[in-house]
């Protein structure tokens, strides 16, 4: 009997390719996105620094009733909001990846 072993090539992945891919893949398993679950987390976290109706009251914050910062993939908004920018604090353990996501579904409704 012959036994024949197949080599494998090992791929090597940057951190933020790997989210994207656990994310694009794990997300068939979350589910839909509830905007007015992301309302309420919008109004709670977010609209301090953002403006409730998504217009701008702190300088430097995107003004998401123009879009700004919107057309990125929800995959890229999640990291985002997850690792936080400049004055935004991260919300990695703060809000679910599944609570976020309901935020910026809530975001794309605000143009």
């Amino acid at each position: 009997m012959i036994v024949r072993i197949k080599m494998f090539k090992i791929y090597h992945f940057k951190p933020r390719f790997l989210a994207f891919l656990l994310l694009m893949f794990g997300s068939a398993l979350s589910h839909a996105a509830d905007t007015n679950k992301g309302a309420e987390l919008y109004a709670m976290h977010c609209a301090a620094c953002h403006g409730l109706s998504g217009i701008s009251v702190m300088l430097g914050a995107p003004n998401f009733a123009q879009n700004e910062g919107l057309m990125n993939p929800d995959s890229a908004l999640l990291i985002s909001i997850q690792s936080g920018k400049a004055a935004m604090p991260a919300y990695r353990g703060v809000l679910s990846n599944q609570d976020i996501l309901d935020v910026i579904a809530y975001l794309r409704t605000l143009n």
